[in-house]
This record gives C-alpha cells, structure tokens and sequence, in this order.
C-alpha cells in the first residue's frame, strides 16, 4: 500500500529530477483554523464570498480528498514532522528531537518565517519547543488558542502584549507575513513563510467594516474578513514579483467545530456576553459527515489548494489522496533537499512532487489512516473507507458523532456522506481493510 511507511524510500526516491538551487521556489504556506471543507466558495460555500481563495483554486489545483488531522495542536505538528501525531507527542507539543520541514529547508538554504498561532508547545513557552528552536529564524504569534478571547503575542523569544482584540488579528498577521515578504524578497536565499491565522477558531470576530457585511451571521462576516487579508497577501506577492516563484499551499488544521456548540458556550460564557461581542458561530462540511475532532471525512477532510504558476497546472481539480503529512517529503524534494529527510524514524508522508506538477494523476498514495490520539479510527484505501468498531477514544463533546460503534464500511465515491454502511455487503474488502488497519498499528 502506497500509504505505508515502509515504502518510504520508494515515495522518496523521486518522480523528477528536482531543479537547481537557484529555480528553487519559495514556499508560502496559508494554515486556517478550523476552516471546514464547505466554507470556502470554491468549495460549494453560498453564505460567504471568497474570490481570492478562489483565485487561487482558479490558478492552480483544488483538491477534494486533502486530509489533515482531528484537531489542532496535532494537526500542527503532523503538518511540520511529515508523521502521525502518536510519533510526535501525542497532542499539543512535539519532541524537541523532531524534525521539522522549516528545519530542513533552512538548513539548504532557506530563511524561514512564521507568523501566527503556534501550538506545538503545550501552549506556554517551552526553551525546546517554541518556533525559534524548531528551524524559524523569525517568529511573531500567539503560542496557543484564542478560546478564552485572548491571546498572548510573542515576537521571537520574548513575550509582548496580551490582546483581546480577536477582530484584528486576521489583519495583524497578515501584516507581519507582508513585512516578511517585503525583508526577503531580493536576497539570494529563497524563503519559506509560515501563516497559521487564528481564524476561524472560536472565538471569532470581524472588524467594524466587515460585521454584518454579508447578512449570513458572523461567521460568514469573518470568513470574507480572513478571505480579504489572504488577498492582501497574494496582492503583495504581485506587487513584490514573487508570484511566480512561489509555491503557496492552502489548507486547514482540520474540519469545522459544528459539533460542540454547548460545551463551547458554557466553557466560555466566563468570556464572552452572548448577548453581543464575539460569538461562537461555525463552520461548514459541505457534504461531508462529522466535524472537528471526528475521524468522519468532516472531521479531517479539508480544504487544499496549491499554486505555483507555471510548474503547477491551472484550473484543475483533483480528487488524489494528499495529506499535509506529505508537505515535509514534497517540500524536501522541490527544495532539492531528499536527502536531509531523516532516515532514523517513520516518516508517514510521502513525496507528491510529480503530482502536484502534473506529471502523474494519481498521487504517490492510495489511502489514508485516521488517528485520534494513538487510537486507529478507520482506513482508507482508494475508494473505500472501514471505520474500526469497539473505538475507545470519542470526545466527550455531547454532539460528536459516535456512529454505531460497529464496524462501519463506506464507498466514499458513492457515498461522500458515509451514510449507508455497506460492510455486510462487502465482507472481502472489510477483510482486506482490517488487515491493513492491524498492519499499521505494529508500525
């Protein structure tokens, strides 16, 4: 199975000839909170406008099987070690010995920024773990979430202000990426930015300019807010010339929290008045069963857009398994860096490069695994989807969807919702799936 890691060295041994250092491109990658599979309007979303996500889907590929992870600080770290959370830390942290893709680029010669929310150090300032001890020459963000209506700032090691002003926060960061932008753009070092914004993690805001803007409630209000900042960013990239040089990545941590509303309001009713101020609206799955927190496709499956004009094709739309576990290996090998991915550990993602470039549909892997915590969910393999029964590791959340419990079998190209289990049906691919989901669990 393309999925395993102990194919690896297979993914990784190259779809194409990488180019030389000097067509190397920059990487900008655009991390949303919570942002759910339906919100942006490329998506199917009607309540909100987002022209220039859009733009970008329009400019290169839209994926409509891209998967990150169940839930925040994890989905983070996956995204930066190429492995499954239960490999880095479990939760919200990772190890100080992982290897991160900021790492690995900045050793072949790239400066690295990030900008935003952090949460891979138990959300508190740990020497080891903070953005500065992970491969980031520059860092201005929160270290944690905004759930309590305030965040911390932190402009590399040392801390600033705490602010709750949620409304501005989309714009600040979308400021300091500019800053970023305009410092690196004609040096001799390409560049790797990393924009993890704060929205749409509750507790969202707008600015006055965009509240009530689009009649639809406030979520729909912040997401055209956070929509016109990435605008602002793509614009500058045009103004600075680096847009052609740019591989941009779009994606989310993982699905909406659409399923949590009353613990969410009593948990915060200390913090916000429900009467006015910030809310706590949410998002959209579109078509997709679950949210946040699930191993149902709402839960993990997101939105993903890359571009990078003329490498990239233009207007496309794939359906190919990708998963932000495969940024560390794809990164490595545009940046013409194979060979400083680690060797010593499990590396779950895999290279995507001849994907993403147009040189092969189908992608360097056929399923995906869906972990919440250390606990194995369910297995995709092409088309089909098992979900695991006697699953001991369900959020407490009082509307989370618990399924039957049973073992649940899912055809997700006929059934995008997972609504009609077809295991007894299927009995053969049910074998074949759970041989794979106990291979994976001794890995």
């Amino acid at each position: 199975m393309k999925f395993f890691p102990v194919l690896l060295t297979i993914a990784l041994s190259g779809f194409l000839s990488v180019s030389p250092a000097s067509e190397r491109p920059n990487f900008l990658v655009v991390f949303i909170d919570d942002m759910g599979y339906g919100d942006p309007s490329c998506y199917g979303n009607t309540t909100a406008s987002t022209p220039h996500i859009d733009r970008l889907a329009e400019e290169g590929i839209r994926f409509t099987s891209f998967y990150a992870q169940t839930v925040c600080g994890p989905s983070r770290g996956a995204l930066m070690t190429g492995r499954y959370p239960h490999r880095v830390g479990g939760g919200w942290t990772t190890n100080a010995e992982e290897v991160f893709i900021s790492e690995i680029l900045r050793e072949a010669g790239y400066v690295t920024g990030c900008v935003g929310k952090w949460d891979m150090s138990r959300r508190r300032y740990q020497e080891a773990l903070v953005p500065n001890s992970q491969g980031f020459d520059s860092y201005f963000g929160a270290l944690g979430a905004n759930d309590a209506n305030k965040v911390t700032l932190w402009r590399d090691r040392t801390k600033l202000e705490t602010t709750e002003d949620m409304a501005g926060l989309s714009r600040l960061f979308t400021d300091e990426s500019i800053q970023f932008l305009e410092k690196h753009h004609d040096g001799d070092r390409p560049f790797f930015l990393y924009l993890a914004h704060t929205m749409m993690h509750v507790v969202i805001d707008a600015s006055p300019e965009f509240r009530d803007r689009t009649g639809n409630g406030l979520y729909a209000d912040t997401l055209e807010e956070l929509d016109h900042e990435i605008g602002r960013l793509l614009a500058k990239l045009d103004e600075l010339e680096l847009a052609e040089d740019t591989f941009v990545l779009f994606t989310s941590d993982n699905g909406p929290w659409s399923n949590d509303h009353r613990r969410q309001r009593a948990k915060n009713a200390k913090y916000v008045d429900w009467t006015k101020g910030p809310k706590l609206p949410w998002g959209d799955a579109g078509p997709l069963r679950g949210a946040k927190g699930s191993t149902w496709e709402g839960g993990v499956r997101v939105p993903g857009i890359i571009r990078w004009p003329g490498p990239v094709p233009a207007g496309k739309t794939s359906d190919a398994i990708v998963s932000t576990l495969d940024v560390l290996p794809t990164f490595a090998a545009l940046a013409g860096a194979k060979e400083k991915v680690p060797d010593d550990r499990t590396i779950d993602g895999v290279d995507q490069s001849a994907l993403f470039l147009g040189k092969d549909e189908a992608g360097s892997r056929d399923g995906f695994l869906y972990y919440e915590g250390d606990e194995l969910q369910a297995v995709r393999e092409g088309p089909w989807k098992l979900r695991l029964s006697g699953l001991e590791k369900l959020r407490n959340w009082p509307e989370l969807d618990r399924g039957t419990e049973k073992t649940e079998l899912y055809h997700l190209g006929r059934d995008l919702g997972e609504s009609e289990n077809v295991a007894a049906e299927n009995p053969d691919v049910v074998e074949r799936l759970t041989a794979i989901a106990e291979q994976a669990k001794e890995s």
